[in-house]
């Protein structure tokens, strides 16, 4: 593996922090995915967000329709985090090839924490083939100044389990979109989101 561990993986986790305090800003990660040499039936910022986020100290969930097993080995063996069950996953990897049915059913599954400790919720990374066409949707929230406009593909898929997961604020998850060209947006709980957005206007960090 020829990335960085120290350099690129902080990068990472810098613009991670950033699209997750910008929610529908759209971040790109191509710079530190071209140095990974890593095969893998996954989006290469999926595994640059694995060795950012996973420890051994931390677990996951592997949501595919192929592979599920050959990916979830091979991040356990980058990370040593530990592979579990849905419901006790702190991480969830939800790969492009997955059905409607199994997006759904992660999200329902997904873990969201409890009043004490809602830090102890799961996060979503779901591939998709692009972050930019889609549905169009109007986002608000902490982080938006007024709003924003974003569309995103297959929000039937996600959306409605989503909102019924986050509607007990704080409690919710954190979701977190990941693209053919290495780019990614960000959805925390804390985003509201309303269909029907209208035109698109597209902030970009690099």
């Amino acid at each position: 593996m020829n990335l960085d561990v120290v350099h690129d993986i902080q990068t990472v986790y810098r613009k991670l922090v950033t699209a997750t305090s910008r929610p529908g800003t759209l971040v790109v990660l191509e710079r530190e995915a071209k140095t990974l040499d890593v095969q893998m039936e996954c989006l290469s910022s999926t595994i640059l967000l694995a060795l950012t986020v996973l420890d051994p100290e931390v677990t996951f969930k592997v949501i595919a329709k192929e592979e599920e097993e050959t990916v979830s080995r091979k991040i356990n063996q980058l990370t040593y985090s530990k592979p579990v069950d849905l419901p006790e996953a702190d991480f969830i990897f939800i790969l492009h090839n997955a059905s409607d049915e199994q997006i759904k059913e992660a999200l329902n599954k997904a873990k969201v924490g409890n009043l004490l400790n809602p830090h102890e919720s799961a996060m979503i990374i779901l591939e998709v083939p692009d972050v930019t066409k889609g549905d169009s949707m109007i986002l608000s929230g902490p982080g938006i100044q007024q709003e924003s406009f974003i569309s995103l593909p297959n929000v039937s898929a996600w959306l409605g389990a989503r909102n019924e997961k986050n509607i007990e604020f704080p409690l919710g998850i954190d979701m977190y979109f990941v693209d053919q060209q290495d780019r990614l947006i960000a959805l925390p709980r804390t985003t509201q989101i309303n269909e029907n957005g209208g035109e698109v206007i597209w902030d970009m960090l690099q």
